[in-house]
């Protein structure tokens, strides 16, 4: 019933005042007493699924954007960042949402659903399965045609409401971070609710291979090799990996031309409600 409400609702568009976006392969965690941000999301969710995990005592929120590369580890991370924020003596329980994935061909989606529940069920504590809109419940046929119904979602971490959404804007350093997933790294936590900051890297990798074959080949080949749903892929896809590769071929070693200082980019909330960087030496 639950899975049923949240499909019918449209995706509401998202502007980024107050917003923290979170792409895949990261979380971010915060309580309503943040005076920075008040929105966690993330979207272009295929086969990948949303997880949402909030303490109602403490209104503790973690938003991860998981894709199944190491779930076990990922949830425990989440479980004890939530819990971090939470008093154990305090009355609330753990609630999780999961959202996300379809009736995909390689059955990715079912494989990372059944992940996650035994990962959360395998908590000593208990976790509460809240909403539950993933693989075939969140999942529509056009001409044989599988896709997602809900790509992307939002919490609003003042009033707990978990919404379908969209992002215009998914910086900062968008690319950095995709950069940063596509070379094989683990879920990474990218806010410190504390000093509200979103802290970006330092991040290290080496050169892409065959970064030129691939900024070569065409969309329908991009779409092909490095999608896991091909068919089932938002619009912006491959301009996205396009410009993750144009920004890896640009950035080799990262330590040199990114992070030569080995600090993170730090970024904060200014009077309009956006994300500007400040210096490090400030902090």
């Amino acid at each position: 019933e639950k899975a049923k409400l949240l499909r019918s609702q449209p995706a509401q568009i998202v502007e980024p005042k107050g917003l923290l976006y979170v792409q895949q392969r990261e979380f971010a965690v915060t309580t309503p007493k943040d005076g920075s941000v008040s929105i966690l999301g993330s979207d272009d969710a295929t086969t990948c699924h949303i997880v949402v995990l909030r303490h109602t005592g403490s209104g503790a929120t973690c938003l991860t954007h998981c894709d199944g590369s190491d779930t076990e580890a990922e949830v425990s991370l989440i479980m004890s960042s939530v819990k971090a924020f939470s008093n154990s003596t305090a009355c609330g329980r753990l609630e999780v949402h999961l959202v996300g994935g379809f009736n995909d061909d390689r059955q990715l989606s079912q494989k990372l659903t059944n992940q996650l529940l035994r990962a959360f069920d395998l908590q000593p504590e208990d976790v509460h399965l809240v909403t539950f809109c993933v693989t075939e419940l969140n999942d529509r046929e056009e001409q044989d045609i599988h896709f997602p119904i809900i790509y992307g979602i939002a919490v609003n971490v003042k009033t707990a409401e978990i919404f379908p959404a969209t992002f215009p804007v998914k910086g900062p350093d968008e690319d950095l971070r995709s950069a940063h997933i596509l070379t094989g790294a683990p879920l990474t936590n990218i806010y410190d609710a504390k000093t509200e900051q979103l802290r970006i890297g330092p991040y290290f990798w080496g050169p892409f291979p065959h970064v030129d074959f691939w900024l070569e080949q065409d969309d329908a080949q991009i779409l092909q090799n490095l999608s896991t749903s091909p068919l089932a892929e938002p619009p912006h896809f491959v301009s996205h990996i396009r410009s993750t590769l144009t920004f890896l071929k640009e950035h080799p070693f990262p330590s040199r031309s990114l992070f030569p200082d080995r600090k993170p980019r730090i970024y904060k909330k200014n009077e309009e409600g956006l994300w500007e960087q400040v210096c490090s030496d400030k902090i």
